[in-house]
């Protein structure tokens, strides 16, 4: 669960904005939103396909 503190005079807006942030780098809000919807195994080949690969040593390719 991600979370985030209120700093001292920071205003809800700008916490709530750092906690979309953080969930977007984690990949929360896109895994719940595949999740909601059905997805056909061909559609999931297909997005899976267009995903950067990370090889062995690190380095992605497309």
């Amino acid at each position: 669960m991600s979370e985030v503190k209120l700093k001292k005079g920071e205003s809800v807006d700008k916490a709530l904005r750092r906690l979309k942030k953080k969930l977007d780098r984690e990949g929360t809000l896109r895994d719940a939103r595949q999740r909601r919807n059905h997805e056909k195994p061909s559609d999931r080949r297909k997005r899976k396909a267009k995903e950067p690969k990370i090889n062995y040593w690190g380095n992605f390719s497309l």
